[in-house]
């Protein structure tokens, strides 16, 4: 065994333990093939006696990969680690690349300025792949992962503008995991209209985002034939105190509305703050019905109806899609996962 504070084990020492040349141990250590199982084991055996650590820069040379992917969140710090979305499908990521023993960097947008730096350390070698998420319309970093011929995994379904090619002929369409948020908004309106609701409201996350635009559509449909009022619409911003502002604009525009649906949970709570303030109750007087089923939907008073979407899944779902990319020659057998979206009915609706 190597001694604590002792020179480091080099790849001669466990060639020598193992009885092999430094060329096998260098193949085995670095996950390439043609050694007989026994003389694996051996070598293996030796990498544990001794304590070896595979140099990582050595090991990069050999298998032009890093062990690396970047995982890029384009919202701000204080969204990122204030929101539980982003917190449970980090989980789920973190564990699927941990796995593989394949470590993660966490890159946020704090700025516009920021693109241009995240987009030079993409295409500079540093990692394998990328996992985008909480992209917006005009974000400019998956066309710099595409320029750079850098394998990537969306979280959630790219803007529509880019689901036929992304602006290169015969480009390969987009890798992504997403929930079927047009069904879930369908769900959650339609039980809505069921309770016997007719003013529904509903508030919106920022329709620069697929997620948000898709559950504007499936409360819409769930209302055909009849139209959409638009002073029934406000954008919440996906965030709580969105929630809470984008409520008290519908119950002024709107005072007679008898039920909303915030297309998050975290909108969902701040909705209940201005109804509790306004003395609506809830659901007597307004159904609330939200989206996600994370923590706050069950720590909310009275609990929150929502539509479940797995969001670590979804996570762990996006990592797995990346790795077997770097494992496939193109990729071209490789399909976006969409996951369903399941109504829960507690008792705020």
């Amino acid at each position: 065994m190597s001694v604590p504070g002792g020179s480091r084990p080099t790849l001669e020492a466990v060639a020598a333990r193992a009885g092999v040349s430094r060329a096998t141990v260098s193949r085995v250590v670095n996950g390439g093939t043609g050694v007989r199982a026994e003389i694996r084991e051996r070598v293996r055996q030796a990498v544990a006696e001794l304590g070896y650590i595979p140099n990582i820069a050595a090991r990069s040379l050999v298998t032009r990969r890093t062990g690396a992917v970047a995982v890029v969140i384009a919202e701000p710090e204080a969204r990122v680690f204030s929101d539980p979305f982003f917190a449970q499908q980090l989980r789920g990521i973190g564990r699927e690349l941990g796995a593989a023993d394949t470590q993660l960097l966490l890159m946020m947008v704090e700025s516009d300025r920021d693109h241009a730096r995240i987009g030079r350390y993409l295409s500079g070698g540093h990692v394998d792949g990328a996992l985008m998420f909480s992209l917006h319309r005009a974000d400019p970093l998956p066309a710099m992962a595409a320029a750079a011929g850098l394998p990537t995994v969306f979280g959630g379904r790219p803007d529509r503008s880019d689901d036929s090619d992304d602006g290169h002929a015969g480009a390969a369409r987009p890798l992504y995991v997403d929930t079927d948020n047009r069904d879930g908004a369908r769900q959650a309106v339609t039980h809505l209209v069921q309770r016997g609701r007719r003013r529904i409201a509903v508030i919106t996350g920022p329709l620069d985002q697929t997620s948000a635009q898709d559950r504007l559509d499936g409360y819409r449909e769930a209302l055909a034939p009849r139209p959409a009022d638009p002073r029934l619409i406000a954008d919440g911003g996906f965030t709580a105190e969105g929630g809470e502002r984008a409520m008290g604009e519908l119950l002024d525009a709107a005072p007679d509305l008898d039920a909303v649906f915030a297309c998050s949970d975290l909108m969902a709570t701040g909705a209940l703050r201005t109804l509790r303030a306004r003395g609506r109750r809830v659901p007597a007087d307004v159904a609330v019905v939200g989206y996600d089923d994370l923590a706050p939907a069950a720590w909310a008073d009275p609990p929150l109806t929502t539509v479940r979407q797995d969001v670590q899944e979804m996570g762990r779902l996006m990592a797995r899609l990346l790795l077997d990319r770097l494992a496939a020659d193109d990729g071209a057998h490789l399909s976006p996962v969409v996951t369903p979206a399941t109504l829960i009915v507690r008792d705020s609706s």
